[in-house]
């Protein structure tokens, strides 16, 4: 049964801003918005912990994926200080979403990311 709660949408609307902020200033901010300042971000191709460490991981999904933006896939399913939502990386010139995925995160009291536990359902040969 979820009991999702505004703070689990909140934390979610937070971690899509990090993940879609592509200049370096508001990376950074997008990410101290988010992240606690111990969190982890771990996926089958990263291990990170850290503000620094996972706007990296950020920044280097955009020059891999230039012109992608990260979209929402479904509702944030949320209870206690757990949420999990469905992802994929959109082509914004047609459309297209090569990547895709799942998170499910551990959250603070003040709503700010712990940890983030990412799945990946579509990745598409080479990446």
């Amino acid at each position: 049964m979820s009991v999702n709660t505004d703070r689990h949408q909140t934390a979610a609307a937070r971690y899509f801003e990090a993940w879609n902020a592509t200049e370096p200033e508001a990376l950074r901010k997008a990410v101290a918005a988010a992240w606690a300042p111990e969190g982890s971000y771990t996926d089958p191709l990263a291990d990170v912990a850290g503000h620094a460490q996972i706007a990296a991981v950020i920044a280097a999904a955009h020059e891999q994926f230039p012109g992608f933006a990260f979209r929402p896939l479904g509702a944030v399913d949320g209870h206690h200080d757990t949420a999990r939502f469905g992802w994929e990386l959109v082509n914004e010139a047609d459309g297209s979403a090569p990547v895709a995925g799942f998170d499910v995160v551990t959250i603070d009291e003040e709503g700010r990311i712990r940890r983030v536990l990412g799945f990946l359902d579509r990745v598409p040969a080479g990446a």
